[in-house]
């Protein structure tokens, strides 16, 4: 039962990474083994451009490094690059250029996986706007002269590259690097990973998938004529196989869905017309279930039931894709980013116990140490701070050996902490019931103080690293406002206003005499956060005694302002103004890339509908309450509800418990009734026309995944780039952020108007 739960949470907890798992990476692209550093495909670069600055730049900081260069012994190397494409050929370049006594070990040919593109295909040196780093030629060309070039740099450098000689077994003994291979073995200070994972293709795992016309690349389509030719896979590598097969033969496609989803505009244009001619036939909704000589059977789903199918074949190509070597990956000791191992059940004993142990503390500060009924008065109040001390140092040992239930645990308690103790005096979560907000008030300010005070540190000092890491690093002045933005509102409507200002306005009537001496406005500093925060975001503007000022303000802002701001920006104001965004967009930005993705992701999203609901209904029933005496009982009960399990549970404990696992957009996504009232109003809009927000792309996507990866909001942008189609909130939950727009390396993606495409095929902005 608990390995079933163990394994369901697992799922859920993995769910962010994707298509595209990598390995955990560390500052200078360093893995969790000291000295061994992972460059190119595996380490997240789009594109060739950026695998060779990679490779350019962790050469660099290993130059930098006490003791990089000699040394030692006569045949101890500096370092290896295990790996001969861009990234690894660059680090090669830049450790010769450096002095640094290096070999390269490539299992297959240099430069393979561009060895492997079809005959004359493009080589982009994408994006123009950033200049190639390190030695090793780029320019746009075809596969043939670059790859013509490459060797010849290789040559005119000496480059000591070992050609088809794949690493079986890499070991660090006494900070010494021990590595065996096909043909021999080598020890090196530091080793450099650059193998890419387009060489491990994807396979069936069918009967007769090993036989020698069943290939999983494309080397040569023209020399194949007159022949009958199975393509299996729906992407852009199998669509674009099928139609060059297709100019000299006859080519059945066979695809396990319903339609092309994820393929270019100029591949399905190009796709739809060969099979107009008659010269590829789409099987949908089929699986190779065996290859035989000169044919291959298919199972084919009609919907009620299975068809199988004998398709003629002399060649038969399977192209699904690549997978992460994970096996090699693991063999030689790497850890992967999302990766969940550990104890469930000894986190959760450790974090009950670290409360158990808070609990026996309290009695001192006026709290009651018992445990589901269990009274434990009795043990003395040393005993408790030791037993919490002890189960938060296990939890932290356990976290750095590897164990994430242990950080999750840890996550828990801090965060727990801090809200089960905001909730105000004698209103406390156990085991901080009846003290812990005393005990956290300080120098006179009580503990909701300091919370803001730590509140706004943390989105400031987060903030001011994802200005480095989205604006300054990468040019983008967009990012650079929107963090500022973030920032600035944080501080001066979150709280400089709440905290100082709005008593100083009051003291020196800033805002008049007449509301400066009215007891109702004046103690009510804590309304000052509905400046911003619109209901239900703000969920008491309308009730607890309001003032006629919050009542006008808290209507126009929520009625009128959000609406138009949505109408000209979408769901901006989660990215641009909201102190819960914020906190996500800023604390939560390094975790960005665990968001939950998928279908089944976005089907969670309901939870915030039915949060929206109740938020109203409870609004309604707070504001007929005096009217009608039927529903105060409904009233209190429901506001009672949406205060603990809403303003604490939803808003603070779990999203930001879950940010280093979920990444930051946690209660902003699934539970927000402000989020979802402002998406509905942006989807009406968008349906109407009238909205004037949306993102849009060109022709260029490549199909890297960054954009799609780095959406906190868990949307599939590569698949509306890549079938160039508008992305706003009509079809997807978008708030703006731009980090799509900012990751993708070939400028695919930008905010404006739409993009047609003329009858000759070519695009162009809508009027």
């Amino acid at each position: 039962m608990l390995r079933k739960l163990r394994q369901k949470i697992i799922d859920i907890l993995h769910s962010g990474s994707g298509q595209n798992e990598r390995p955990f990476l560390k500052k200078h692209n360093e893995s969790n083994i000291p000295g061994l550093f992972i460059i190119g495909d595996l380490a997240g670069a789009p594109v060739i451009k950026y695998a060779m600055a990679q490779g350019h730049d962790v050469i660099e900081h290993i130059a930098a490094l006490p003791g990089a260069l000699g040394g030692g012994d006569g045949d101890l190397l500096d370092v290896v690059i295990i790996g001969g494409g861009a990234a690894g050929l660059n680090a090669a370049l830049q450790a010769n250029e450096r002095g640094m006594k290096s070999v390269v070990l490539e299992k297959e040919k240099i430069a393979n996986t561009i060895e492997n593109f079809p005959e004359g295909k493009w080589v982009y040196a994408e994006p123009d706007t950033q200049p190639p780093k390190g030695k090793l030629w780029l320019d746009g060309a075809t596969k043939e002269d670059l790859i013509q070039k490459w060797h010849q740099i290789i040559d005119e450098n000496r480059l000591d590259i070992r050609k088809e000689e794949g690493v079986e077994r890499v070991e660090k003994k006494d900070g010494i690097f021990h590595l065996k291979t096909s043909k021999g073995e080598y020890r090196s200070k530091r080793v450099v990973l650059a193998t890419g994972q387009r060489g491990n293709p994807r396979k069936l795992n069918v009967p007769g998938e090993d036989q020698r016309h069943v290939y999983h690349r494309l080397y040569s389509p023209r020399k194949y004529k007159d022949e009958n030719i199975l393509v299996i896979g729906g992407g852009n590598s199998a669509v674009e196989a099928a139609i060059t097969l297709s100019e000299q033969n006859k080519v059945y496609l066979s695809y396990r869905k319903g339609e092309f989803g994820r393929i270019f505009k100029d591949n399905e244009r190009e796709l739809n017309e060969q099979i107009a001619a008659g010269k590829i036939e789409p099987i949908f909704h089929s699986e190779i279930t065996q290859f035989d000589e000169k044919a291959a059977t298919l199972k084919i789903n009609r919907g009620s039931s299975d068809e199988s199918r004998t398709i003629p074949c002399h060649h038969a190509f399977v192209l699904i894709g690549a997978d992460v070597p994970r096996r090699f990956l693991k063999s030689l000791g790497l850890k992967m980013e999302n990766e969940w191992e550990g104890s469930l059940l000894r986190s959760a004993l450790l974090t009950l116990v670290g409360f158990i142990g808070l609990s026996i503390f309290g009695v001192k500060f006026g709290g009651s140490a018992s445990f589901l009924g269990v009274n434990l008065s009795f043990l003395p109040e040393w005993s408790g701070l030791l037993i919490w001390a002890l189960s938060l140092a296990g939890l932290i040992r356990f976290g750095i050996k590897g164990d994430r239930f242990a950080w999750l645990g840890f996550s828990f308690f801090v965060w727990y902490t801090i809200y089960g103790a905001k909730v105000g005096g004698g209103e406390e979560f156990w085991p901080y019931k009846n003290w812990g907000y005393k005990f956290l008030s300080f120098f006179n300010r009580p503990w909701s103080f300091w919370y803001t005070i730590i509140y706004t540190s943390l989105m400031t000092f987060f903030g001011l690293e994802a200005v480095k890491r989205w604006g300054l690093d990468r040019k983008d002045k967009f990012q650079i406002w929107r963090y500022v933005s973030l920032i600035s509102f944080q501080w001066i409507f979150f709280f400089l206003i709440p905290e100082y200002l709005f008593q100083s306005a009051v003291e020196h009537q800033w805002v008049g005499e007449r509301l400066a001496s009215d007891p109702q406005f004046a103690e009510q500093a804590w309304r000052s956060y509905g400046i911003v925060y619109a209901w239900p975001l703000f969920f008491y503007t309308f009730f607890y005694d309001p003032h006629q000022v919050w009542i006008v303000w808290g209507v126009l802002l929520t009625f009128v302002v959000i609406p138009v701001f949505v109408l000209f920006f979408g769901k901006r104001y989660c990215s641009w103004i909201c102190g819960c965004g914020g906190l996500a967009e800023t604390f939560g930005d390094r975790w960005r890339h665990l968001a939950p993705k998928g279908k089944t992701s976005i089907k969670w999203e309901w939870m915030s509908m039915a949060v929206l609901i109740f938020a109203a209904v409870v609004t309604v029933l707070m504001l007929v309450k005096d009217i009608y005496g039927a529903v105060r009982g409904s009233a209190e009960l429901g506001i009672n509800i949406y205060r603990i399990y809403a303003d604490v549970w939803l808003v603070g404990i779990l999203p930001v418990t879950l940010y280093p696992f979920f990444g930051g957009k946690v209660w902003c996504r699934y539970w927000c009734p402000l989020a979802k009232l402002m998406h509905l109003q942006s989807k009406w809009f968008t349906k109407l026309k009238w909205s004037r927000f949306k993102i849009v792309a060109n022709d260029k996507c490549i199909g890297c995944y960054e954009c799609s990866r780095n959406c906190q909001v868990g949307i599939d942008v590569m698949n509306y780039a890549l079938k160039q189609n508008v992305l706003d909130n009509e079809t997807s939950s978008c708030i703006g952020c731009g980090i799509c727009v900012t990751v993708c390396p070939m400028d695919t993606l930008s905010f404006g108007k739409p993009l047609e495409v003329a009858s000759d095929g070519h695009v162009k902005l809508a009027a």
